[in-house]
């Protein structure tokens, strides 16, 4: 279809991979394609040498005596033992095993070091990430969703309660985060003192901190906050009012004449002029310095650095007394030691980057004395020097001085992303740490005469048992939405501020789930769920990416002197707060030169107007505000942003149709999330197509090479829609490299296509479209326009049980000769059956238990065999509501139990397929040979025979390596059988249908197309809207995307109107005049064209009579919903009780009754129907034997009994009995109608014991 593009910006940098993040942190993590010497220290790398250290650095696990120690050398992962395809068919994982080189040494007695062994260990298998980027754990598609959570780093903050202490100063807070390790906090009190609380633990004075770091004298720790000056014999009268910073010694006895921090008296003058030749002071400056310190020093309970660390050991570990030895090597563990705490790199950028200028003056302060040194951007564990710069930023913010801020905790500088390789790397240390851990244990407890390997002293299990919970129960392992492309493409995308390490939903504030002014370019600020995740769980924008650092980026265009340059610079949220950026639609003339005067820019959350020499840098496009799913909303900039949410959530719920058709009104970046989302085949390269059918295309590409694409058929989704290709390309064609050779579900052309284009009219229509009810022309369903295939997989295992075995066969008690009609001699159904509830898919029988036999029957059984009693019929039926074609039947073996004979009956059936393929095959080679025209089409076609030759020979023998292995079941289960039922379902009065704009309503009924309402030119509409829903919803977007829609269906051409930049009302209105010109010269009457607002007169289908006002008519691209009428509606007469409260179980799965709730009493007491009221409460609910006799009155036409005691009253009478009331019930003598009444005896206390 010709494309008409109403974009007046053009586009300077294309979208990126959508999935990048996910495929390039797994391929970090794992850096499986990289030498083992070239690893770059990250991933899978890093984790291995912080847990057994580096050998390089003779590190290593060591046992207790140090006499034996395991080094980690390096690791290789193998490829994976089976394909996506048949990890999913088989239920498996799809994997790879990882094999490690360990080194074990052992110290000799006399010193030296003998290398015991070197060699490679299986640690166990890890999940290997499809093309797709998802995972396959146990046959379903998985996927790590990217967790956003508060960097690493220091984080300044002002009370939450906006405190002020006795000083009139605001307290603030400084909390160090490491990316793993205890967390340090320092908070100032209500009398100005900093007290500092380690790993959340109860506060301590922060000069207790300092003390135990290292700068142990009070003298050290005032040189650090305040200018200490030196005084000479003759100025001693100017100190008088100053602080002693050291003490003050008499030089000629020693004795202390005054401690430090003693305030100077005019009479200590002269008795210092004699005894004393210099005094260090601190000189105060009211403004500039902050007397806090100084008050935590007299707060501080300890003077030594010992006093200090045993107290800071007693408050993070234990009151017992220990040696100063153990305390100090606790605390250095805990805080400066790599094996407990790390910042991580971002941690220590952001602690750089925030206390630089601190850095920078204490160590233009100490340069002489050596005392302070930077922390490197390498050093990953917190120094002495960050924790005095921290304090020192906190006593400054305290003190008000200028160029010192608080953080904003929200500001996307502040919080950054942790992709699934990082989230895996955390959970292998885990596995790891407790691998070594145990490691360690058996090196101790080994005896000495046992040749050791470290294959004999390695425990893997903790590290296999990380991985499978990682991936089974994590909260940010989830279940792949497949629903459609998009839905799959968003899933990958997604950012979660939940699971560990993050926010709780309950403890979300409003400010955390906000829109925050550095979410532009980075975090979509529509794309969010409606519920309680509003703002936890969000999308990342178009162009968006993650650095080293795991902070989000967005592109910018450089601009320079108010010109705009193509230079593109990728900015992050804090290194963005420095610039003044213009939008994407600011007027530039042919030289690229800003043209306004004043151009409006964003500067943090400011909009302002701007000179252009003052801009720095201006969008890369309109769309990257919005995520890609927002970006699909044609006229976006016309609705509401709640109803646009609406609209990018429920695309992601739209069916694959039977039919995909591409929408009219298009946005421009269909194309590209087709392709990003693999629901399309695209060729890897450039060539030319020689064999097309529908399960594989042929290309000879430019290397003079055959690649063939196989094409996929009626596969079942998580969401159980069908995936299914179909190629678009025909012999002959040449292709380029990336492009769409076969179209997949819900894709056109290339194109997604998630519904169909239908005429519109928006009109009230007796009713039926109250509300948000839709009404649909019965063509459109006949049609087939909004028809989905569902596939469902039925699954039963055949186990062994304590009784005997069960079997799958057709051999089934109590069932007639007609339902076994469909079963093949196993005893399962053949493909391509049209089945219906309660039909048989799987003959299956199961022992029962142990019965008492008389010894006759046992005699009879052993002459004629067991009888068809002795087991009962447990086979798989097709449950209620579903019908459909059986369309694939699977079966796994245990090898175990295969018999030599099936086993060859099998490989026998394998050589048969593959002759018959063979046979297909050169039959095929002939044809093609014979239309062949010349010699190089010949080599060509051979080329492509051989290499097909090589497939079916490579499939065979993978078959029969795989009968040899058997299919890996559960325990104790011999047999599974799967058979995947495809259902039609065609749209039905209840189904949800949507629009893109939010506009959303059900199907409320299906109408006869001559009874619809329709054109001048008696076209019939499609689908009837209410206007009412358009003026409140402010969702103005699909007034537009019905117009243009309409001309592009008349003028045959598909409008690009890209989000933020696309047509503009009065270039519609032009459309619609164009394509009424269209159809003027087609000869179309001027009375049946409708205004250039697209309203026009309808005419009543049933009389032919004209309606009074004029109608609002156009195309618009509705979509069906996952939400279908036939998924829902459920009934029941009988079926479970739940054993506890005796019950209807509830809900459609466990084929539950609907609950009848307080609300619903007060409605039948509203009418005064007692007897109906008596049944629902009691036989109809917990009353459980007079259900029973109800049942029997039914059966035997007889009246129906009194209702007995409901259950739920006996549990009340146990409650009552439980908080020591009696209660008794008693029939009265002159109750002749079975009334019983109650009567309460207060049980007697029991004394006391």
């Amino acid at each position: 279809m010709k494309q008409r593009n109403f974009a007046k910006l053009k586009t300077i940098l294309d979208l990126p991979d959508l999935i990048s993040l996910q495929k390039s942190s797994y391929s970090d993590f794992l850096q499986s394609d990289v030498a083992p010497e070239k690893r770059k220290i990250q991933g899978l790398h890093q984790a291995f040498l912080d847990v057994f250290g580096d050998a390089s650095l003779g590190e290593g696990v060591e046992n207790s005596n140090q006499s034996l120690k395991l080094q980690y050398i390096n690791y290789v992962i193998d490829k994976p033992k089976v394909t996506t395809d048949e990890s999913i068919a088989k239920d498996l994982n799809y994997e790879a095993s990882l094999k490690v080189v360990f080194r074990l040494l052992q110290k000799l007695e006399n010193g030296k070091i003998k290398e015991l062994s070197e060699q490679e260990v299986y640690l166990c298998d890890l999940p290997l990430m499809t093309d797709s980027g998802s995972f396959i754990i146990n046959g379903a598609e998985r996927v790590v969703v990217t967790q956003i959570h508060r960097s690493p780093g220091v984080i300044f903050e002002e009370d939450e309660e906006k405190a002020v202490s006795h000083l009139g100063k605001k307290l603030y807070k400084a909390t160090i985060i490491p990316y793993r390790g205890a967390w340090i906090d320092f908070e100032f009190d209500l009398n100005n003192i900093l007290y500092v609380h380690i790993d959340k633990k109860r506060k301590l004075p922060a000069t207790v901190l300092l003390r135990a770091i290292g700068y142990e004298n009070d003298s050290d720790i005032l040189r650090l906050f305040y200018e200490i000056e030196t005084i000479k014999k003759n100025d001693y009268k100017s100190i008088v009012g100053c602080l002693l910073a050291e003490d003050v010694i008499d030089v000629k006895t020693g004795e202390v004449i005054n401690e430090v921090l003693y305030e100077i008296k005019e009479e200590d003058i002269k008795k210092y002029s004699e005894k004393v030749n210099e005094i260090k002071v601190v000189r105060l400056n009211q403004e500039l310095d902050n007397l806090t310190i100084i008050h935590t020093i007299k707060e501080d309970p300890t003077k030594t650095k010992k006093k200090a660390i045993d107290l800071v050991y007693k408050i993070l570990h234990t009151p017992e007394l220990v040696t100063s030895e153990i305390a100090e090597s606790y605390l250095d563990a805990l805080l400066f030691k790599l094996r407990r705490y790390d910042l991580s790199r971002v941690g220590r950028y952001k602690l750089n980057r925030k206390l630089g200028k601190i850095y920078s003056e204490l160590e233009v302060k100490f340069k002489n004395d050596h005392v302070f040194v930077t922390p490197t951007e390498r050093k990953r564990v917190l120094t002495k020097e960050d924790i005095v710069a921290t304090m020192k930023y906190i006593v400054n913010l305290n003190t008000g001085l200028n160029g010192y801020s608080v953080d904003d905790i929200d500001h996307l500088g502040n919080r950054r992303i942790r992709a699934v390789g990082e989230l895996f790397e955390t959970q292998i240390r885990i596995g790891l740490v407790n691998s070594a851990r145990f490691t360690k244990e058996r090196m101790n407890s080994v005896d000495k005469k046992t040749a050791l390997t470290p294959r004999l002293i390695l425990n893997t299990t903790p590290l296999v048992l990380s991985i499978r919970r990682f991936f089974g129960t994590s909260q940010l392992s989830q279940f792949l939405d497949q629903t459609n492309p998009l839905a799959e493409l968003t899933h990958k995308r997604r950012l979660s501020a939940l699971g560990p390490g993050g926010l709780h939903r309950k403890r979300a504030g409003f400010e955390v789930r906000d829109v925050h002014h550095t979410h532009y370019g980075r975090i979509c600020p529509i794309e969010t769920p409606e519920g309680p995740n509003i703002g936890l769980i969000t999308s990342m924008a178009s162009y968006a990416r993650v650095n080293e650092f795991g902070l989000i980026e967005t592109p910018y265009r450089k601009v320079e002197k108010g010109k705009v340059t193509d230079k593109i610079d990728y900015l992050t949220a804090d290194q963005e707060d420095d610039f003044i950026i213009a939008q994407a639609n600011a007027i530039i003339d042919k030289n690229n030169s800003l043209m306004q005067k004043q151009v409006s820019c964003r500067h943090k959350s400011d909009i302002k107007s701007y000179e252009p020499e003052k801009v720095d840098y201006i969008d890369v496009s309109p769309i990257q505000l919005v995520s890609v799913s927002t970006a699909m909303i044609p006229f976006l900039e016309h609705d509401d942003a709640n109803r646009a949410l609406m609209g990018s959530n429920m695309q992601r719920q739209a069916v694959p149709l039977l039919c995909s058709e591409a929408p009219l009104a298009a946005t421009g970046v269909e194309k590209r999330i087709a392709i990003d989302s693999y629901a399309v085949v695209t060729s890897e390269k450039p060539g030319e197509v020689m064999y097309v059918s529908s399960e594989e295309v042929a290309v000879f590409n430019d290397d003079k090479e055959v690649d063939i694409y196989h094409i996929k058929k009626y596969n079942r989704s998580n969401q159980n829609t069908c995936i299914s290709y179909k190629p678009i390309v025909s012999k002959g064609d040449r292709v380029r490299k990336k492009e769409v050779i076969a179209d997949g579900l819900c894709t056109s052309n290339g194109q997604i296509a998630l519904g169909q284009n239908v005429l519109i009219a928006f009109m009230s229509w007796e009713g039926f479209n109250f509300e948000d009810a839709i009404l649909v022309s019965d063509r459109v369903v006949r049609e087939e326009k909004f028809t989905s295939i569902h596939i469902q997989e039925f699954q039963v295992e055949a186990r062994d049980t304590k009784i005997g075995p069960e079997e799958i066969t057709r051999d089934i008690p109590n069932v007639g000769a007609e339902d076994l009609l469909n079963l093949d001699e196993n005893g399962i159904i053949r493909i391509g059956v049209e089945v219906g509830p309660g039909d048989i898919l799987v003959g299956k029988t199961t022992p029962k238990g142990e019965q008492q036999v008389t010894m006759e029957e046992r005699l009879l059984k052993a002459i004629f065999g067991k009888k068809a009693e002795d087991v009962a019929d447990a086979s798989l039926r097709v449950p209620p509501g579903v019908t459909g074609k059986v369309i694939n039947v699977q079966v796994l073996n245990r090898w175990e139990k295969l018999t030599k004979k099936t086993e060859k009956k099998k490989v026998q059936e394998y050589y048969e397929e593959y002759k018959i393929e063979l046979k297909k095959l050169n039959e095929l080679k002939n044809e093609l040979i014979e239309n062949a025209k010349n010699k190089q089409e010949k080599d060509k076609i051979l080329k492509y025979i051989q290499k097909k030759e090589e497939e079916l020979e490579l499939e065979r023998e993978r078959k029969k390596e795989q009968l040899k292995g058997g299919d890996t079941l559960a325990i104790t289960v011999n047999k599974v059988v799967k058979v995947y039922v495809a259902s039609k379902r065609r749209l039905q009065v209840g189904d949800k249908m949507a629009g893109r704009h939010g506009n959303k309503g059900v199907v409320s009924k299906i109408i006869p197309s001559e009874d619809m309402p329709r054109l001048p030119d008696g076209t019939p509409v499609d689908v009837v809207l209410s206007p009412l829903s358009i003026p409140s919803r402010m969702n103005v977007g699909q007034l537009l995307e019905a117009m243009i829609s309409w001309a592009a269906s008349v003028t045959g051409e598909q409008m690009i109107t890209p989000v933020f930049d696309g047509a503009k009302e009065d270039e519609v209105s032009e459309m619609v005049a164009k394509a009424k010109e269209h159809l003027r010269s087609k000869g179309m009457p001027e009375k049946y064209l409708p205004t250039d607002d697209c309203r026009i007169t309808l005419l009543d289908g049933r009389t032919g009579e004209p309606f009074m006002e004029k109608v609002t008519i156009g195309n618009m691209y509705l979509m069906k919903l996952f939400h279908m009428v036939e998924d829902k509606i459920h009934a029941r007469s009988t079926g479970p009780y739940s054993l506890i409260t005796r019950q209807p179980l509830g809900g459609k799965a466990q084929f539950g009754g609907q609950r009848f709730g307080e609300m619903e009493i007060w409605a039948i007491e509203g009418y005064g129907a007692a007897h109906t009221l008596r049944e629902i409460l009691t036989v109809k609910s917990d009353d459980v034997s007079g259900r029973t006799k109800v049942y029997e009155a039914i059966i035997k036409g007889k009246t129906l009994p009194e209702s007995g005691i409901p259950e739920a009253f006996k549990v009340l009478v146990k409650e009552l009995q439980g908080v020591a009331l009696n209660i008794e019930l008693n029939k009265t003598k002159d109750d002749s109608s079975g009334v019983k009444t109650q009567n309460t005896k207060p049980q007697k206390e029991k004394a006391a014991v």
